[in-house]
Parts: C-alpha cells; sequence; structure tokens
C-alpha cells in the first residue's frame, strides 16, 4: 500500500513500557485539511490553551525561555493513529468478543496515557480519544465525537465498509479483526518522534 502523503513516521509496532506482548501499530503524521476540520470541530483551539483556558501553550521543563519559544513556534498538529491485531474478528457478536474489546480498550488507554505524559512533560499539548465514546480523555468541555474509522481512512488510507449502522474499518493485513484508536498532539514532530521510538518493538 502506498505511504500516505501526511506519514511522517510510517506504521511500526510498539508496545507499552516493557509490555511487548501486546502490539500496538503506530505511525505519525500532519493532518490532511480533511481531518483538520475534523480535529477543530471536536477539539476547536483548546489545544493552544492551558488547564484554565486562558493562556497559551508554552514549552516547559528544562529548557530556557529563548528555546522554549523556538520549540513552541516549531510546533503542529499532528496524530498518532494506533491499530492493535484483535484476536477475534470485532463484527462478531458475544462475550468473548465483548471481553476482547476491553482487552484492546485497556492496552490502548495504557499507551495512550503513557504516550501524552511524555508529550506534556516535553511541554506541548496531547490527548487521546475515549474508543467507547469518541470523545477526547484529557481536554475538558468537549463533546463532539471523532470517528476513529474515517480518522484512519483519512491518514492510513485503509478501507472501511457498511455493516448495518455502523461503519466497520478493515486493515489490509488483518482485515475486520483491528481496534482502531487515536493520539493527537501539539509539538515539533521530531519531539513525538523520539518519544515514539522508544516505545517501538526492535
Amino acid at each position: 500500500m502506498p505511504q500516505p502523503a501526511s506519514a511522517i513516521v510510517e506504521p511500526r509496532l510498539a508496545c507499552r513500557s516493557d509490555r511487548k506482548e501486546d502490539p500496538i501499530e503506530c505511525s505519525l503524521h500532519t493532518l490532511p485539511k480533511p481531518l483538520m476540520r475534523e480535529f477543530q470541530h471536536v477539539f476547536g483551539d483548546k489545544y493552544l490553551r492551558n488547564d484554565d483556558g486562558d493562556d497559551e501553550m508554552r514549552g516547559i521543563g528544562d529548557v530556557s525561555s529563548a528555546s522554549a519559544s523556538t520549540s513552541t513556534l516549531s510546533a503542529e498538529l499532528l496524530a498518532i493513529p494506533t491499530n492493535q491485531h484483535a484476536r477475534h474478528d470485532l463484527v462478531a457478536i458475544g462475550d468473548h468478543i465483548e471481553a476482547e474489546k476491553d482487552r484492546l480498550l485497556n492496552c490502548f488507554l495504557e499507551f495512550g496515557e503513557e504516550v501524552c505524559s511524555k508529550i506534556q512533560q516535553a511541554g506541548y499539548w496531547a490527548d487521546y480519544i475515549d474508543p467507547c465514546s469518541g470523545l477526547p480523555m484529557l481536554t475538558k468541555n468537549c463533546n463532539k465525537v471523532y470517528s476513529e474509522v474515517d480518522g484512519m481512512e483519512c491518514l492510513l488510507n485503509y478501507r472501511a465498509y457498511n455493516a448495518g449502522f455502523c461503519k466497520v474499518l478493515t486493515h489490509p493485513r488483518w482485515g475486520s479483526a483491528v481496534y482502531p484508536a487515536t493520539i493527537f498532539c501539539y509539538a515539533p514532530r521530531d519531539v513525538v518522534a523520539q518519544i515514539l521510538n522508544a516505545h517501538y518493538i526492535q
């Protein structure tokens, strides 16, 4: 499959800290125009503000104010789409399917929290989408739902099909045995790539 134009880092298997038994495929992308509109629909300009909603985000930590200013200027909106290979086709129904979805959800929530925490510690904004609700996990007062399937189509050129009232993502290797979820950040791409690099399975 051709590499999407938005890709900075192509899809690779990563994991939570020292948890290689549950790999997560992730990549790093700029936001194409359709996804930028979706992002603004969900987050507005909250990524530019601190928790109080008053000030623009600034680089923090062990950097001088001059270097922080330079780092902030190089920040851009980025997406980290993740996909997990499910043990079962998630289109099916049953208790074992629900248990598998719960397992995959917990894996992503731990991974998303780890990655976002590291980006925030570097002085930048980051958030991850709750795959169950489609709502941001960290940013306050957001009530617009993000579509993971539409996002994966836009960022990775993965295909989807309609099954009743649901839109089902298909992975090029795993078919519909896939669990998609996304992290967003406003940070320099080199900072984010370095953080992801620490999670990649060598």
